[in-house]
């Protein structure tokens, strides 16, 4: 008896020491190994930037010329009280939340819409596919320029218009650029979304869609009990890759108007631009991305809750 108990007492630690392993590298630790590339590529190209921006942003700095050692005093949040004061900054947040407010809502119901009316075509339901993919996989500079023939001065549209076109133009006019970019950011990424929602109603069972008929549901009614529950965890993920996409508007109000008319379609990514690389201020742009990292982690926790019905 007494020789068995250091066999069993170095039992029980290789399974202690076993239990240890697994929790830190799981029950298969030839997963952990092959996405160890992976996580190395995160750390490397978001993380170490993502914190060097942080210390940026609480930091007088700004860019010397290579070799050059410079102090770079701790100033804590004076850069963001700068940024919050800026009134340039709170329009650049504004024209993002009317780009929010109208990208989102038109991206889900146009999204589910088309899907729905894919997954009942019998025929050609492939080439419909590609057609509404091709804006997605098509370079912005392309399809930019397709607006910008359609909607300038002497474009197609206001030639369609006629005398109801609006004055100024649809690109240099306040109050519908924004809009404008909202809505061709929707077009071009829409066929996106269009395959999510339409791999997921192709899961749900036949089974329910007859059940739901016999009980004599109308058409209305088995979209309203059957598709929308059956979609839900996809339309959460659409509303928050929509708002991820709004926080990283830049291209377009780029290209198409460089920020005008009178910062009307300035967004903080390209206001981030403008203070960091053209006026040399990086930690003053850093201040701005902090922020809009705060406020993209905000509405994507408030919509999950929305969408996935998790609010009381």
């Amino acid at each position: 008896m007494g020789s068995d108990a250091p066999a069993q007492e170095s039992n029980v630690g290789v399974r202690r020491r076993g239990s240890t392993l697994r929790r830190w590298l799981g029950e298969n630790p030839l997963g952990l190994l092959l996405s160890a590339p992976y996580m190395l590529f995160v750390i490397v190209v978001f993380l170490i930037p993502f914190g060097f921006g942080i210390w940026m942003s609480v930091h007088d700095f700004y860019f010397t010329a290579p070799g050059v050692e410079v102090p770079h005093p701790f100033v804590g949040f004076e850069n963001f009280a700068t940024v919050l004061g800026d009134p340039v900054v709170h329009q650049a947040f504004g024209n993002l939340l009317i780009f929010l407010v109208i990208n989102v809502p038109l991206t889900v119901v146009l999204g589910l819409l088309l899907s729905s009316g894919l997954d009942a075509v019998v025929h050609w339901k492939g080439f419909f596919r590609i057609s509404y993919y091709v804006p997605y996989v098509t370079a912005s500079v392309a399809t930019l320029a397709v607006w910008i023939f359609l909607f300038n001065g002497n474009g197609v549209v206001n030639s369609m218009l006629g005398s109801l076109a609006p004055d100024p133009s649809w690109l240099a006019n306040p109050a519908l650029i924004m809009p404008l970019i909202a809505v061709y950011v929707t077009w071009k990424n829409l066929g996106f979304y269009i395959l999510l929602y339409l791999a997921a109603l192709q899961n749900v069972p036949n089974e329910l869609h007859e059940a739901a008929q016999l009980d004599g549901a109308g058409r209305w009614q088995r979209f309203r009990s059957v598709t929308l529950p059956a979609v839900r965890p996809v339309t959460s993920l659409v509303v928050l890759l929509s708002i991820i996409t709004t926080g990283q508007i830049f291209t377009e109000p780029y290209l198409l108007t460089g920020g005008g008319p009178n910062g009307a379609s300035m967004t903080p990514a390209l206001l981030m631009y403008q203070q960091g690389i053209q006026q040399g201020k990086p930690d003053i742009a850093a201040a701005i991305g902090m922020i809009l990292v705060i406020a993209v982690m905000i509405v994507s926790l408030v919509s999950r809750r929305i969408t996935e019905g998790r609010t009381r």
